[in-house]
């Protein structure tokens, strides 16, 4: 049973890379917080992206650990979106019970239009498309997809649509990326750094949520335009309204003191947290599987210098193999390098 403790404050502070639950009674919300430091700063080193697009991406992951983070069952959460803008496709996935992974895709000459043109804020790089968000279970499970329109919204307002239009569940989500600048005896060093907090309505009572009305009906709807009727969600609303982007990356601020500071009149109360890393799920025995499913004509494309070679694109391992064995009859008997 994991174990709570009333705010404030306490040991056992969190830490980054560290999503902590939390639980404000009277205001009937639960939700999790979360600061990203060198989990976050190894996953965008490694992949080396233009800044804009690294910042993105520092996003998705941060709204993906916390939506996958309340996954109560074996399983995986992915977040995937494609769409026109100089940032085509971002993915992210959430593995329980803490394996994180993410990439991006962009075109180098819509992104460099659109940095000289200053045109680099989330909604804009992204431009029009799809978030999916899918929860998958297993392999003998059908996996579960919500998908949102993007039209130039961020993360932030496209998770806060899918809340209301998939589950109808008053959210509000908050997100922050920023590079930490650390002094160093060989210069200035910069890691970056990211926070985000999801707080959503759960009311114990049998009282109606507070979204009563979808004006434009289920399938779209302008998060501002919904009606909220319950006076403790607008509370929430509000005091989620005042948390400043530097408040979510502060290294100096943990997770429980801000929480304190946001929630100490109402009862706030914090559960054991979960570590979450940078840890990706590809091996040479599974893309060995894979490609023995390949037909020979497929093989014989993938053949480049004599070799089958295949990158991942989540952590960017490289993986080298012999084709001979996977042509035999064009069937799979493979033997990989």
């Amino acid at each position: 049973m994991a174990a709570d403790r009333e705010m404030g404050l306490t040991d056992g502070q969190s830490g980054d890379d560290v999503v902590l639950p939390f639980q404000v009674e009277g205001l009937d919300v639960r939700g999790r917080v979360i600061r990203l430091g060198s989990m976050l700063d190894d996953m965008l080193d490694r992949h080396n992206y233009p800044e804009p697009v690294a910042k993105l991406l520092a996003e998705a992951v941060t709204l993906t650990v916390l939506l996958g983070s309340s996954l109560k069952f074996e399983g995986k959460l992915i977040l995937q979106t494609q769409s026109d803008g100089p940032v085509n496709m971002l993915v992210a996935d959430f593995s329980t019970p803490g394996s994180v992974r993410g990439y991006a895709r962009y075109d180098e000459e819509k992104l460099a239009r659109a940095t000289k043109n200053s045109l680099t804020e989330p909604g804009q790089l992204i431009g029009s498309g799809v978030l999916a968000l899918t929860i998958d279970q297993g392999p003998d499970t059908q996996r579960y997809q919500g998908i949102v329109r993007l039209d130039g919204k961020n993360l932030e307002e496209a998770a806060t649509v899918y809340f209301q239009q998939s589950e109808q569940l008053p959210s509000e989500v908050r997100l922050a990326v920023a590079k930490q600048i650390i002094p160093s005896p060989h210069g200035a060093v910069e890691k970056w750094r990211a926070g985000g907090l999801l707080a959503q309505y759960l009311p114990k009572s049998t009282e109606p949520l507070p979204v009563i009305d979808f004006p434009s009906g289920k399938p779209e709807v302008d998060a501002d335009s919904v009606e909220l009727t319950n006076d403790a969600w607008k509370e929430l609303v509000a005091l989620v309204a005042t948390i400043e982007a530097s408040e979510l990356i502060d290294p100096e601020l943990t997770n429980e003191t801000l929480l304190y500071r946001l929630f100490h009149e109402h009862g706030v109360r914090v559960f054991e947290g979960k570590r979450v890393r940078d840890d990706c799920s590809c091996s040479r025995e599974k893309i060995h599987r894979i490609l023995s499913t390949f037909s020979p004509d497929e093989i014989s494309d993938s053949i480049e210098n004599d070799v089958i070679r295949v990158d991942c694109e989540f952590c960017s391992a490289s993986y080298e193999f012999e084709p001979s064995g996977f042509l035999v009859k064009g069937r799979k008997t493979g033997k990989s390098l």
